[in-house]
Parts: structure tokens; sequence; C-alpha cells
């Protein structure tokens, strides 16, 4: 049965499709930070405070899975990977941007954790 014949609108499922990649801890942030141009590991790792590596590095596969980012590799020595917005991910910065300004307004600045 549709939802809708019970009174409810069901969920768009473009947003629904969004909130599975945005929607996971940590994503949000890693595009964010990557708007600001394309970052190393480590770098990525020190602008997302609390990250573990491993945490990092299954989002990032995630993301680039999704389309959204992607790995350069440049042989060394030392080898540098480095991860970038892809240009769907680049159509997001803006999304972010709003969504922080949305949240500035309207969202209590001090979360209880």
């Amino acid at each position: 049965m549709d939802e809708r014949e019970h009174g409810g609108p069901a969920c768009d499922a473009a947003v629904v499709l969004a909130f599975s990649i945005l929607g996971k801890r940590w994503n949000g942030l890693i595009v964010d930070v990557l708007g600001g141009g394309p970052r190393s590991f480590v770098a990525l790792r020190r602008a997302v405070d609390g990250i573990s590596d491993a945490m990092l590095s299954d989002r990032l596969t995630e993301l680039a899975d999704a389309g959204l980012i992607s790995r350069s590799v440049e042989a060394g020595p030392p080898v540098a990977v480095t991860y970038a917005l892809t240009p769907a991910g680049q159509d997001l910065v803006p999304v972010l941007q709003d969504l922080g300004r949305w949240a500035s307004a309207n969202l209590a600045l001090s979360v209880e954790h």
C-alpha cells in the first residue's frame, strides 16, 4: 500500500538517496573541507576533528564510489595521494553552505553531546 493512501506523504526518493550518502556521519564534513580545494589524507584528518584513520578511509571510499570525490596518486618518492571534489561534489558546496546558513539562523549553536 502507498503511504499516501493513509494521508501521509511518501519521502521523495531523491532526498532519500541524497541522505543515504550525506546523512552518514563525517561525509558532509569531508565534502565541505574538500570544497576548499584538494587535500591529502593527513590534511583531511586534521580538518575533520575526531575522525579516525579507518573511518576517514571508509568514508573517502564511499564518497569516491558515489562519484563525489576523486583520488589521485602521484608517484614519489614519497607517493602523494590527493583527494578532490568531482563536478558532482562541487555542485554540493553551495548546498552545504546554504545548509550551514540555515543552521546558524535556526538551530541552537550549543548542542549537548
